[in-house]
């Protein structure tokens, strides 16, 4: 038990690390991903564009807008990933420990992490939509308790985008640590520690790339459900799939995610 809660506040502060350096970036995100198309006078034209917008509109505080959701929810959801990661893993390995199984102990965390997780997604995308000054927006319980009031605790509340949320952490788990432990284990150690870094990190590295392109359609469909929708008064992103259609590009997006999937899996049946 104690090595358990060693093991938890470990991924705890690994997340609070990452949290503090990847959140300017994931606002930029968030802004693309809500903006309503070039036809609209306050989309960004570029990725500059957009930094340059938010830093002269809102200042350096702008980037940091809705953090404090992240570091409450998305800290401990680190160490939710990898503990619950854990924990199917051994559960699965009553059974025999192949390939799959990795890829559906990965989703099974995925799926536990989405639902702790959602509520403090939903704030903190709001939030993010917020072009005030960042002196000027509400605070984070401030608008959790809006969209409480407002919109109750279900699916239209504080729980809006659920089924999206499963689907951006189940796939992205499922395929990152498939991937990763499996590929790892393919690729014998190096002896020297400097070169057995550059080998898992190379490892990492490409399974994270390969789990955030397959659920790029389900993050986006997130953002445009949990974001203000296009025009007040109407709901025009319901649910995660009808949202996806909605998209532009839909069918490529779809295609890449599912084939992205297919062919990880044979690989990894014939080579393990």
């Amino acid at each position: 038990m104690i090595s358990q809660l060693h093991q938890f506040s470990d991924f705890w502060q690994i997340g609070l690390v990452e949290i503090c350096l990847m959140h300017p970036l994931d606002v930029v995100k968030t802004r693309f991903q809500i903006q309503r198309g070039s036809s609209d006078p306050t989309s960004y034209k570029s990725l500059r564009d957009c930094f340059r917008t938010i830093f002269r509109r809102e200042g350096i505080f702008g980037f940091y807008k809705g953090i404090l959701p992240p570091i409450l929810a998305e800290t401990p959801k680190r160490a939710v990933k990898f503990f619950t990661f854990e924990q199917y893993k051994k559960v699965l390995s009553l059974t025999s420990l192949s390939p799959g199984a990795l890829s559906a102990a990965g989703l099974g965390s995925g799926l536990t992490e989405a639902v702790i997780v959602n509520p403090f997604e939903v704030v903190k995308v709001s939030l993010q939509a917020n072009r005030d000054s960042f002196t000027e927006q509400p605070s984070a319980f401030a608008q959790a308790r809006r969209i409480i009031e407002s919109d109750g605790y279900g699916l239209r509340g504080l729980n809006k985008g659920l089924t999206s949320t499963l689907g951006r952490h189940g796939v992205f788990n499922m395929i990152y640590f498939g991937f990763y432990f499996n590929v790892k284990d393919a690729i014998p150690a190096n002896p020297d520690p400097t070169l057995e870094f550059l080998r898992k990190f190379a490892i990492g590295l490409t399974s994270g790339t390969i789990s955030s392109i397959a659920n790029i359609p389900f993050d986006v469909a997130k953002s445009r459900i949990q974001g203000p929708q296009p025009e007040p008064g109407a709901i025009k992103y319901r649910t995660c799939f009808q949202t996806m259609s909605l998209c532009s590009s839909p069918v490529p997006c779809g295609g890449v995610m599912l084939l992205v999937y297919e062919y990880v899996s044979i690989w990894l049946q014939k080579n393990w």
